[in-house]
């Protein structure tokens, strides 16, 4: 259609008639007598038809909707609407939807319909012949246009808007186990006199140990520190050493009525079935008392050694030293290491019921420590990072090559994005960059911890791709981003990319210093005692992460992206 006929389209259809661009009088009726029979493309192509082309993005509560059907109609004042023009919404929700008639321009109606049902309507969207419209369909709210082009013409850049958040699980413990198999033994069971449970573990500077072990002539009593743990490290910031068992004390789980130690017919050795004895009036986790009860000394001793080949290392010994006449034993127990209070239980408050009262009663450890392994990891933080817009792979790393020394080393070990930022800012091949830095709702630069995230947002063009680098606080030089290829920005069909991007993400290591456990190492951000200490990698090239114990890149960050301008 020519340009002066799209301009006046509107208005001679709300006249009645049509003018030439010479100024000749047509009738309406003329036009409709001459295109009886004429095929629609040689109308179009004589210029009789108009045209516009729609790029719907269908979504639901922010999320795009896939393979559902958007279909337009034209508003027309007493007239039913003809849902004449469709398409079918693809992973990104979006859908491609041509609008030729006699004339495009007006107001328009839309309904998207999945599986035989609508599940969204819309109304007075309008829509212009001769234009490429950016349409904006949210379920259950108002449709919105969101630019718009000449067919043809170069599309305007797209502003995307990127969030990344953290949603790494709060832990409670930093490290966690059973001890269950006696010295010297082939399996679990309980430990006899003269015999030990010993386990190992990575603790950083501040961290607790607290363990539990029942006391097994008993029917709720079990050794354990008290609820604040014993502190690994002393104010000097060494790692102790030695015997602790004057840090530990027997308590009553308050689970069970308590019978005479060593006759009770509801204890261990004697009862019919696990859980048997009667529930305790006090029920309140608390120091077990009675004439009848051993000195802890007497029964129990702990030891700790600092591991020669970790520097975050720690071994523990459980002893049974019991020398008197009536067997004492000790059964299989749980530990964990933290920062805080209460990790197993608190004093003068009933059992939580997560698995103390089957370890104090019955010598089972499974159902505890199946708990404090589902909260145990190293927080998942993470710090101040870059972003590239760009078409060319490898803008940020190479994969298998090592570092450029252009300041991803800074990035990855200390969480110092400058560096890098100003390379980038400098690179002829990236459209668009900067850095992240400052957590949303925050007044200043900061790491980002659970519930947080860090949000930017740039323009691109078709053909563009995006690159990011967040480091993994709790490593020596660990770093979340996409491949050296980048994400792509834009489908083949041109639509914009949208939603949740996570699964484009992975783990980096950038080669730069020697790993250490996650959470513990000592030339770690938060622990170490000032930027780049850490030994250099034997592997110097950036590569992706292994091993059995880092967390799924899923359950630390979330990245999702949105297209709008």
């Amino acid at each position: 259609m020519s340009r002066c006929i799209r301009s006046t389209v509107a208005v001679a259809l709300a006249a009645g008639l049509m003018w030439s661009c010479g100024g000749e009088r047509v009738t309406t009726s003329q036009v409709a007598n001459e295109q009886v029979g004429q095929p629609l493309a040689k109308l179009a192509a004589a210029g009789h038809m108009a045209q516009a082309v729609v790029m719907a993005t269908l979504r639901q509560d922010d999320a795009p909707v896939s393979g559902a059907m958007i279909e337009l109609s034209r508003s027309i004042a007493g007239q039913a609407p003809d849902y004449a023009w469709s398409g079918t919404t693809n992973d990104n929700g979006q859908a491609r939807v041509e609008i030729t008639s006699q004339s495009v321009t007006g107001y328009y109606q839309a309904r998207a319909i999945k599986d035989g049902n609508t599940i969204g309507s819309w109304s007075s969207i309008p829509i212009n012949g001769g234009y490429e419209v950016m349409l904006d369909l949210p379920i259950g709210g108002r449709a919105q246009v969101m630019g718009s082009s000449e067919i043809g013409a170069t599309a305007p850049p797209t502003q995307f808007t990127v969030r990344i958040e953290n949603i790494s699980p709060i832990f409670a413990s930093i490290a966690s186990g059973v001890f269950a198999v006696p010295s010297g033994a082939d399996g679990p069971g309980p430990l006899p006199p003269g015999q030990s449970y010993g386990f190992s573990f990575e603790a950083p500077p501040g961290a607790q140990l607290s363990f539990a072990t029942m006391f097994v002539q008993s029917n709720d009593l079990f050794y354990a520190p008290d609820e604040e743990g014993i502190a690994l490290w002393d104010d000097a910031g060494n790692r102790i050493s030695g015997d602790v068992t004057d840090q530990i004390m027997l308590w009553d789980s308050g689970t069970e009525v308590n019978q005479p130690i060593g006759t009770g017919a509801d204890q261990a050795p004697r009862q019919s079935g696990t859980n048997t004895g009667a529930a305790d009036e006090d029920n309140t986790v608390r120091i077990a008392m009675g004439d009848d009860i051993p000195a802890v000394d007497s029964v129990i001793r702990v030891t700790i050694t600092p591991s020669e080949d970790s520097a975050t290392g720690f071994g523990v010994q459980i002893e049974n030293v019991w020398s008197g006449e009536l067997p004492q034993l000790l059964a299989p127990g749980v530990f964990g290491v933290y920062m805080g209070s209460g990790l197993l239980f608190t004093s003068g408050t009933p059992d939580r019921g997560e698995g103390l009262e089957a370890l104090a009663e019955d010598g089972n450890p499974s159902g505890l420590a199946e708990v404090l392994s589902a909260s145990t990891g190293a927080p998942g933080i993470l710090a101040p990072g870059v972003f590239a817009v760009h078409r060319e792979a490898g803008v940020l790393f190479t994969s298998g090559t090592p570092d450029r020394g252009e300041g991803l080393e800074a990035l990855a070990e200390d969480g110092n994005p400058s560096g890098l930022a100003g390379v980038l800012a400098g690179n002829t091949d990236v459209s668009a960059s900067g850095a992240f830095a400052i957590p949303e709702g925050a007044d200043g630069p900061g790491p980002v911890i659970t519930g947080g995230a860090y949000v930017f947002s740039f323009s691109a063009s078709a053909g563009d791709r995006l690159s990011f680098a967040t480091m993994f606080v709790f490593s020596n030089d660990l770093f979340f981003a996409p491949g050296e290829e980048g994400i792509a920005l834009f489908g083949e069909d041109g639509s914009a990319i949208m939603g949740d991007i996570t699964s484009m993400i992975q783990l980096w290591n950038a080669g730069t210093e020697v790993d250490q456990p996650l959470g513990v190492g000592l030339d770690q951000a938060p622990l170490q005692s000032g930027p780049n200490t850490g030994a250099p990698d034997p592997d110097n090239t950036v590569r992706l992460v292994m091993g059995d114990d880092i967390p799924a890149v899923g359950s630390i960050i979330r990245v999702t992206i949105t297209p709008g301008n």
